[in-house]
């Protein structure tokens, strides 16, 4: 099948390692003024797309080397699909709401929705067990915590009149994504 040669290709895999890892370079670039001021304890949790797409880029780094590291497997599909829907949706949101959106909303967008579909497309791929899954899931759902509980979540200026609605919203996505981690991971294999 001509999609699996692509995905399984070193050239390929070695590009795609490369356009991550400037991606997470940027992402964390780009939290920079609110890593500025945010307390030592939750700098982890902050950056949360950059983070994705490092979990992502270490997959891909084992992976063309033909190695497996199921937890960072599990921490890639789930924090991919999840932060890349939720800033396709945040800045879906900043247009409606500001009635405009900026060309880096724009690339916001594009970019994360390819987080989201490269950390499915990989999903065969990924020899992740009950185990993995379930720590990704506390990671997601203790970063809920962080982000919402404690105020910690990214910055969107328009936004932040509905914090309480975005914070369900994100708990949701956070069920969603587990159960689509499961259903392309391990419910395969059963």
């Amino acid at each position: 099948m001509k999609i699996r040669y692509i995905l399984t290709n070193r050239t390929f895999l070695i590009l795609l390692f490369i356009v991550n890892l400037i991606g997470t370079i940027y992402g964390y670039i780009w939290y920079g003024s609110q890593l500025a001021i945010t307390p030592a304890i939750f700098l982890p949790f902050v950056p949360d797309s950059p983070t994705a797409s490092l979990f992502f880029t270490v997959f891909l780094l084992f992976f063309i080397f033909g190695k497996h590291v199921p937890y960072i497997e599990a921490l890639a599909i789930t924090t991919l699909f999840k932060y890349g829907i939720w800033a396709v949706v945040m800045n879906i949101l900043t247009l409606i709401i500001d009635g405009s959106l900026s060309t880096a909303g724009f690339m916001l967008i594009a970019s994360h929705a390819g987080m989201a579909i490269q950390g499915l497309l990989y999903a065969p791929y990924y020899q992740i067990k009950l185990k993995h899954l379930t720590v990704a899931a506390i990671f997601l759902l203790h970063n809920e915590i962080i982000d919402y509980v404690f105020d910690m979540m990214p910055m969107y200026g328009s936004l932040t009149d509905y914090m309480n609605e975005i914070g369900y919203f994100t708990f949701w996505l956070s069920i969603l994504t587990i159960i689509v981690s499961y259903q392309l991971t391990m419910k395969r294999s059963k």
